[in-house]
């Protein structure tokens, strides 16, 4: 899924951004001086910026690896999300919170980890969380909001705990903001909550009806050797390599399971879930995570 044209709403963010990578560069070529080779390692990732260029080049090397594409209208998780609610897919992979607002059913997370780092694969469930909250979908809405998002700035002096608490006994921003002590907790002079809950609700994105049907086509060999080994310089030997272990994988009878793929994951199971005088088993092949540790737009 790619990024298609940003909400007016999020310019302040994106600006924030650009601003960040600005002040990034600075601090590598400072690293690049002293010959600190841990900052340079450090800064050179927050100075990367994707180019239209590198966009079309990734579209055509998923397309030539047999892979669907979709351009989404404006936000790639919303679009996400979309696909997830009509059924098209089982969830979506991204370590933005901002897709449960959106409303996914499922969101996991850390699936593309580096496996050096041994992190579990986490699914949330969008109406476990609302229920486990105590929510409805348009409170869980307002209390991403008053918690961080990429529309508007949140309300300082409210952190999660108390978001949670302000929405349990107000329901919505609007009395919120009514019965806040403005002498405690700085309300923005620019605080559209209002257009940020609309877009969360109402996002722009394709229906199934508007996209075609998502289809996994074996790789184009010819093709994928044109363009990776003459046009981009890649080890041709390497990408025979790839070529040959995709080949491998999608000749096997047998879909093997998700555990065998990331490994197992011990879990400690919930007491309050456990039968009464049954022990935990204490291993489970996929470990799931219902509580927001941090919830909204920012990362968890």
């Amino acid at each position: 899924m790619f990024e298609g044209k940003s909400p007016a709403l999020k310019k302040e963010e994106l600006a924030k951004r650009s601003a960040r990578r600005e002040g990034a560069t600075a601090d590598l070529e400072a690293a690049k001086e002293a010959g600190d080779k841990e900052g340079i390692e450090k800064f050179s990732k927050r100075t990367i910026r994707v180019t239209p260029e590198h966009n079309e080049d990734c579209k055509k090397l998923l397309r030539l690896m047999g892979i669907p594409v979709i351009d989404a209208p404006s936000e790639a998780e919303a679009q996400c999300a979309q696909l997830c609610k009509e059924d098209q897919v089982y969830g979506i992979s991204t370590e933005d919170m901002d897709s449960l607002t959106l409303g996914t059913p499922r969101l996991l997370r850390h699936l593309m980890a580096p496996a050096a780092q041994k992190v579990p694969v986490l699914e949330f469930d969008h109406d476990m969380i609302l229920s486990e909250l105590g929510l409805t979908n348009d409170e869980f809405i307002d209390l991403c909001i008053l918690c961080g998002c990429d529309y508007t700035s949140k309300i300082q002096g409210i952190g999660p705990v108390r978001a949670l608490q302000l929405i349990r006994k107000h329901k919505c921003i609007e009395k919120i903001v009514e019965d806040l002590d403005p002498a405690k907790y700085k309300i923005p002079q620019d605080f559209p909550y209002n257009e940020a809950r609309e877009l969360f609700r109402s996002p722009s994105v394709l229906k199934q009806d508007d996209l075609p049907p998502l289809k996994w086509r074996p790789p184009d060999e010819e093709a994928l050797m044109e363009f990776l080994v003459k046009e981009k310089n890649f080890d041709a030997k390497r990408v025979k390599s790839a070529l040959t272990r995709i080949a491998s994988a999608k000749s096997k009878s047998t879909q093997g399971r998700l555990e065998s793929f990331f490994g197992p994951v011990s879990v400690k199971q919930s007491s309050r879930k456990r039968e009464a005088g049954k022990p935990a088993t204490g291993k489970a092949t996929a470990k799931k995570k219902s509580k927001l540790g941090k919830i909204g737009g920012r990362k968890a």
